[in-house]
């Protein structure tokens, strides 16, 4: 989340006054990120984050320039209230469960629209089944998007680590 945070305070997306969602939000860090460079922002995860995801909108809203708010998403279900498409989706670190690759999927495609840029932070693991989820879902990922990876020198100097990967992800073109 740091490493997704630090890229986008380089200023490599311009994100103020854009609708951004992130997914599997966690603590908020990188949407409460893109808020501050102003975003309008819905972090998004599951109910039993809503409390902690509260607190950091909160004790950061001193930093906002744009605006940031917290909701309920369960990955694989319906998106309806997060419509129209977002100019961005974020995300970080949400690759490692193998049960919620197909509901990550299809609640990104159900989310994107042409013109979405779906930025993904992940850390390349190696250990236990790890390799084989991140091959699965780049896999899945590539039938209806395109990827690009952002090179390591236009992360953050001082965040950037060679196992942590930035993608820059759209819907391919039908």
């Amino acid at each position: 989340a740091l490493v997704l945070a630090k890229f986008l305070e380089t200023g490599a997306c311009p994100l103020a006054r854009r609708h951004v969602l992130e997914l599997g939000a966690g603590t908020g860090a990188v949407g409460i990120m893109a808020a501050t460079l102003g975003a309008i922002v819905t972090v998004t995860d599951l109910e039993e984050l809503q409390e902690l995801l509260m607190v950091n909108i909160e004790n950061n809203k001193h930093l906002v320039t744009g605006s940031v708010r917290a909701k309920v998403l369960k990955w694989g279900e319906d998106v309806t209230e997060f419509q129209p498409p977002p100019d961005y989706i974020l995300m970080a670190d949400c690759i490692y469960y193998e049960e919620s690759l197909e509901p990550l999927l299809k609640t990104l495609k159900d989310l994107t629209g042409p013109d979405t840029c779906v930025l993904c932070c992940y850390e390349q693991r190696t250990m236990g089944k790890n390799p084989e989820i991140e091959r699965k879902y780049f896999e899945l990922l590539q039938r209806d998007f395109e990827l690009e990876t952002i090179p390591l020198d236009r992360h953050d100097e001082e965040y950037r680590s060679e196992d942590i990967h930035i993608l820059n992800i759209h819907r391919k073109c039908t």
